[in-house]
């Protein structure tokens, strides 16, 4: 069984999910006996009014009570399909979580492409975003908002004080597993439907000027056209005197209509898009409002929600109008509408909710995002319990990794780091295969995750605020006409230019050029990078360049090794002391049949 999957974290999703998958079933045999109850009551219903048609019977007497019998049976069969849609979301929840809790590749959930820039000093060599990527697997988010944010943690180092108020909100929502499954379900729709920047140009447009007293004036004759057609009708339509004052107040209202019809028209179709998409998220907030926490963060968080009125409170408001603006097209409100101004009417008041809770739509869609970002921290921090939060010390320079493994790989071989001011290179030379670039990646990574206020994957973690740059996997560009060459040395230039203290990871460093270039090139950069108080490793398979590790005073050696047992080269990925005896391109070119 693949490592992990027998923990408590991975034992509770599979429960979770069986109960899930029983759910679904039970909701879909329902939702089938429906289907056909109303196939069956349609067919008895269409010939039982025909026999009573046909006998002379009052077809209001059987047809209405059919009717609705009918329309409640497709109500109750869309309730029970939203169930049944929100019970697979679950299903689909706890499988990705168990493949995050076993540390399998998982093929579903958002890559994050869209923020991969190549520019960026680390993101595309510690694979932070893209198919498999640390981004796939620690996202639960279900906002694009949401994503944004985690997106940035991951890309951005974060003060001390902030990472420290991300540890406590992660541990307050550790335990939360209904919450995180309930925000990761209800915020798929809004997820398929929302789009928040739209939504947010919306909230903060210029406000639309409509003066109190027309609002008052409007509703008046409103109600002044619907007593008069009262009066009418009382009057089985032979009073001239309410059919006068029908048409007075017709004229006045088609005045109020023809002046202000292009400001109405602008709210109306403005608003239907925008109040749409908060009502997709109206469940999330409600959800969100019903839960209390402790950590400072979240607090906070939870009072942008709340305070002064509940947010799903003022959504459901704005989703109402939007629904009475969105019925103007029903024959009914066609007929009387007009009458009453009907259009007219919700215009204004949608309006007035947007001026009174269009600065507010800002904050509470921020909220939900970050509730979002700390929930992926808090499955992460629940569902690998060999993780720990790393140990922020801002008055040193250092990075002290202790059983230190990657966290995207399955099963893997801890290794100690360590960096301060006395030792700010460590040399890496070994064979290849042997596992150099990956104790690159796994000390990066791991501080990526240690800097955005996540849990990370060792025994210990020891580390000041750093700045981060890498050199793994730069390659040519044929459209910049840029060579690999060229392409390295521009990302360590970026490197040397990064506020100290610094990380950097250079991989095969300078690979591109002769060995005599290569090693007087490789030496003064990280002369220079020590110089300029940055930390760091710098790998390589060429043991002339470890002479670098000895002539320079703040750095030392190591070395990843491998063994030939029965003509097959092995490898124990340990890092030791010293530099590497002996290499095994030969012993890879034979073992794949090259003639060497």
């Amino acid at each position: 069984m693949p490592f992990g999957c027998t923990s408590a974290p991975a034992q509770e999703y599979e429960s979770r999910l069986a109960d899930r998958q029983t759910a679904v079933a039970q909701e879909q045999k329902k939702l089938d006996q429906i289907g056909i109850l109303r196939l069956w009551f349609v067919v008895a219903a269409v010939a039982v009014i025909w026999f009573a048609v046909a006998h002379g019977g009052n077809l209001a007497l059987w047809g209405l009570p059919a009717l609705a019998i009918l329309v409640a049976l497709f109500v109750v069969g869309d309730r029970f399909d939203g169930r049944v849609k929100r019970r697979t979301r679950a299903v689909t929840y706890y499988e990705r979580a168990l493949n995050r809790a076993c540390i399998r590749r998982n093929e579903a959930g958002e890559t994050g492409e869209r923020f991969l820039d190549p520019a960026h000093p680390y993101a595309l060599d510690l694979d932070l975003f893209g198919k498999h990527s640390l981004f796939q697997f620690l996202s639960v988010c279900r906002t694009r908002a949401g994503e944004n944010l985690l997106a940035s943690w991951l890309l951005s180092p974060a003060p001390p004080h902030e990472i420290r108020a991300r540890h406590e909100a992660a541990k307050d929502l550790k335990p939360r597993l209904d919450l995180r499954e309930d925000l990761a379900v209800l915020g798929e729709d809004f997820r398929g439907g929302g789009h928040p920047e739209a939504l947010e140009r919306w909230a903060a447009a210029d406000a639309i000027r409509i003066p109190p007293a027309l609002r008052h004036v409007a509703a008046f004759f409103s109600a002044m056209g619907l007593a008069a057609l009262g009066a009418w009708t009382y009057s089985q339509f032979e009073d001239y005197r309410p059919r006068l004052a029908m048409i007075i107040v017709g004229i006045i209202e088609g005045a109020i209509f023809f002046r202000w019809r292009n400001v109405v028209s602008n709210i109306a179709h403005a608003a239907e898009e925008p109040g749409r998409n908060l009502a997709l998220l109206r469940d999330v907030l409600a959800r969100i409002e019903r839960e209390s926490f402790t950590a400072p963060r979240l607090v906070q968080l939870h009072r942008a929600l709340t305070a002064p009125a509940p947010a799903s409170v003022a959504v459901a408001q704005i989703t109402r109008l939007v629904e009475l603006l969105e019925s103007r097209d029903n024959w009914l409100v066609r007929v009387f509408g007009p009458l009453v101004l009907w259009t007219t009417q919700v215009s204004f008041r949608t309006e007035m909710w947007r001026q009174k809770h269009g600065p507010d739509v800002k904050r509470w869609l921020d909220a939900v995002a970050e509730f979002e970002a700390l929930s992926s921290l808090a499955c992460l921090h629940y569902e690998q319990p060999d993780h720990v939060f790393p140990e922020l010390v801002p008055a040193e320079m250092t990075i002290k990794c202790r059983a230190v493994r990657h966290p995207l790989l399955v099963e893997c071989v801890a290794n100690d780091v360590e960096l301060s001011t006395s030792r700010q290179l460590l040399v890496v030379s070994g064979s290849n295969m042997s596992g150099k670039s990956t104790l690159l990646r796994t000390v990066g990574t791991n501080t990526v995750l240690a800097l955005a206020g996540a849990p990370v994957r060792a025994e210990s973690l020891r580390l000041c605020p750093l700045n981060i740059g890498a050199s793994i996997r730069t390659s040519d560009s044929l459209d910049g006409g840029i060579s690999r060459f060229y392409a390295e040395i521009l990302r360590i230039r970026q490197i040397l230019e990064l506020t100290p203290p610094a990380l950097f990871l250079l991989d095969e460093l300078l690979a591109g050029t002769n060995s005599h270039d290569r090693k007087i090139g490789a030496e003064a950069i990280l002369r220079a990078l020590v110089q300029r108080g940055s930390m760091g490793l710098a790998t390589t398979h060429d043991l002339a360049l470890s002479a670098i590790g000895q002539e320079l005073s703040q750095s030392s050696n190591v070395h990843f090794e491998d063994y030939v047992a029965d003509g097959k080269i092995h490898f124990d990925y340990l890092m030791r002391p010293g530099v590497v005896t002996r290499s095994n391109a030969l012993e890879l070119m034979r073992s794949i049949g090259l003639p060497v």
